[in-house]
């Protein structure tokens, strides 16, 4: 990464994180497809919903036909980190238009959001809508496209799970927070591994608890609140 914050810079510093789309996408249409959704329904669905984890979740209840009050509500928790995602990334676009940032965080996605991070810390902690619009919208064709051909794959392969592609996620979201632990200057190491301990350690018991799509939203706010204590007491 470099301070270049324009629509090509964008799409090359977000080239990198494709691969986890592409990924996780064919997953999804291949899942898509052995419920019995079409290529155009898969499809559509990701172009429409865009909402990553929440589809894998929203094509199995639309399988075993589940009331549409439900799913709306299913879709709607497991992605309601996003809530904190938006709020964080708005407070960089307040000179922007309400509309342009609704655009903003319509696309915006977990990785997107830590990629933007990552960034912020290459240009003074700024970001444009420049730069955002290209990370956002590449992701965006990317994830619709590994869908649809991870659909018509799904007549080769009877069983997409065997192959591990939910994987790619897992690696890539490693890959982002190793470049934020060594990029952030405005945080000492110690501390950023001190508060990724302890995120783990409440996610793990919390999971006793609490179903691991709410936990997110919960250790988010927990941790954002013991992180700045932890700063002032011991940093």
């Amino acid at each position: 990464m470099n301070s270049e914050l324009t629509f090509k810079q964008g799409l090359k510093d977000t080239m990198p994180t494709a691969f986890g789309y592409i990924g996780i996408g064919i997953a999804f249409g291949m899942i898509g497809h052995s419920e019995g959704f079409s290529v155009w329904v898969i499809l559509l669905l990701s172009l429409i919903v865009y909402a990553g984890s929440a589809q894998f979740i929203m094509v199995s209840m639309l399988a075993t036909h589940s009331p549409i009050m439900s799913i709306v509500l299913s879709v709607f928790l497991v992605n309601s980190r996003i809530i904190l995602m938006s709020m964080t990334t708005a407070s960089y676009f307040k000179n922007e238009s309400l509309l342009k940032n609704i655009l903003l965080g319509t696309l915006l996605t977990d990785e997107s959001f830590a990629l933007g991070m990552n960034k912020q810390n290459y240009t003074e902690g700024k970001l444009n809508l420049s730069w955002s619009n290209a990370s956002n919208l590449l992701a965006y064709l990317v994830w619709a496209l590994a869908s649809a051909i991870g659909a018509l794959l799904g007549n080769l392969l009877a069983n997409p799970e065997k192959l591990g592609l939910g994987f790619a996620v897992i690696a890539m979201f490693i890959g982002l927070l190793y470049l934020q632990l060594i990029s952030d200057k405005t945080l000492g190491l110690m501390l950023q591994l001190v508060m990724v301990g302890i995120t783990l350690v409440l996610f793990y018991f919390g999971l006793i608890f609490l179903p691991s799509n709410l936990l997110v939203l919960f250790v988010t706010l927990i941790a954002c609140a013991l992180g700045v204590g932890v700063k002032r007491v011991f940093f």
